[in-house]
């Protein structure tokens, strides 16, 4: 496409764009009695309208119902998340059965990480990005220790090369076959938080497989953003929140995808709660655990209604937009416009005022542009939110800038060029 920095363009694409109406199925903050331009989707997506509708019929199934919730009305809570699994599948490229809503991102690491993280002899090294977001390097590193071992020798970090920002997927595949008899586990975000990076998850899959090591993912930032196919890559294990690009509301519930060729594996190493027990036989309380099949056997504790039911309404947005693959092709050209923008920007001031240091080719990046401002970084990003725009800014100078298809437009992104260039003109 050939992009003109001009309203009228901006105003065109915007008006031929099926997806637009969704937009108006959100609620945006306000400030000085005017909407904000919401680019922080990355961080935490906008509340959809029907989210206080099927909140609401929770909780009226609570005070009517009480404890027979559980079993009673249109939506039963025992089964509730049921529902949850066909609109979740879709989306992240599995089977219902693979997938399963629960508990927070992080705790959902660790319960994977007791299943998949299995050292044995000289196989007990974990390959991990140097730049992942830092609660999966804490999790990692207390796994490590949980099993005995020094995280100064059992991880090891790929990080960009000297003067670059992204890493090549070529050193993450040599790193990984040079210490192949070494690896128990390949560990990797799918979408990198800072730079915006989308790696490549099906050769980083196959590399791992390749000498013999487990592959799980950390989707935090990729689920709900770019079209993942973690059953046919054969993704062993992966976990995600759903509050950043699925809008499921602050602290949002989790989900889980565990590969249907695990599920005969009955002796796998998990943490049980009676939750994931047989759901057929769960109420006759027995002594000793047997899992429920498919990912529903890693459930804990009972079913989080509330969450679930603020979850489910982001989930049948998505459906309405017929899941990821239109969502896509808008990312990609509301990213490619915003870089253009940027570009623009750098032109009209006479030098590199922002660095984009997010990929250039639309199949290593989801809906994310991260830039480098020179100057008084931190005070562009403050006028900027002072002027409604609302990003998301990272130490030392990053600027995060995420134009969501589900409810930016490409106005949004127009008018934040047009506010970075009087910002950057003083």
């Amino acid at each position: 496409m050939n992009f003109e920095n001009n309203l009228s363009f901006a105003q065109s694409l915007d008006a031929s764009d099926p997806l637009r109406n969704i937009r108006e199925q959100f609620l945006f903050p306000q400030q000085n009695g005017k909407p904000f331009i919401y680019l922080c989707g990355n961080s935490l997506g906008l509340q959809p309208k029907k989210a206080r509708e099927v909140l609401g019929v929770q909780l009226d199934n609570w005070h009517n119902l009480a404890v027979e919730g559980w079993f009673e009305g249109d939506s039963p809570w025992m089964f509730y998340h049921k529902e949850l699994k066909k609109l979740m599948a879709p989306i992240v490229g599995a089977s219902p059965a693979e997938v399963c809503p629960m508990n927070t991102l992080t705790v959902n690491l660790h319960l994977l990480m007791v299943s998949f993280y299995r050292p044995q002899g000289n196989r007990f090294k974990i390959i991990m990005e140097a730049g992942a977001f830092p609660s999966d390097q804490y999790a990692i590193e207390s796994q490590v220790r949980f099993h005995g071992y020094d995280p100064s020798v059992a991880i090891i970090e790929v990080a960009p090369r000297e003067g670059e920002y992204t890493l090549r997927t070529e050193d993450i595949t040599d790193l990984i076959t040079s210490h192949g008899d070494e690896i128990a586990l390949v560990m990797f975000g799918g979408i990198n938080y800072f730079t915006g990076q989308w790696f490549d998850m099906e050769t980083i899959t196959k590399t791992g497989h390749a000498v013999g090591a487990i592959v799980g993912w950390d989707l935090a930032h990729a689920a709900g953003n770019v079209p993942v196919k973690l059953h046919d890559w054969e993704v062993d294990f992966a976990c995600w929140c759903s509050y950043k690009y699925q809008n499921s509301g602050p602290g949002g519930i989790s989900g889980i995808f565990v590969h249907e060729k695990h599920f005969a594996d009955r002796d796998m190493n998990r943490f049980a709660g009676w939750w994931g027990y047989k759901e057929s036989t769960r109420f006759k309380m027995d002594k000793g655990f047997v899992p429920e099949a498919g990912a529903d056997g890693w459930q804990i504790s009972c079913a989080q209604v509330m969450p679930m039911a603020l979850y489910h309404a982001s989930l049948q947005i998505f459906e309405s937009a017929g899941f990821l693959a239109p969502l896509r092709n808008k990312s990609i050209d509301l990213t490619a416009y915003l870089i253009y923008i940027i570009g623009e920007v750098n032109k009209a001031v006479g030098y590199e005022q922002y660095k984009v240091i997010t990929p250039n080719d639309p199949a290593e990046r989801g809906a994310q542009v991260s830039i480098i401002a020179q100057g008084d970084a931190k005070g562009v990003f403050d006028q900027l939110v002072a002027n409604n725009v609302l990003g998301d800014w990272r130490e030392p100078n990053v600027i995060r800038l995420s134009p969501v298809p589900l409810y930016n437009s490409y106005e949004d992104v127009f008018r934040t060029g047009e506010l970075l260039l009087s910002l950057s003109k003083g």
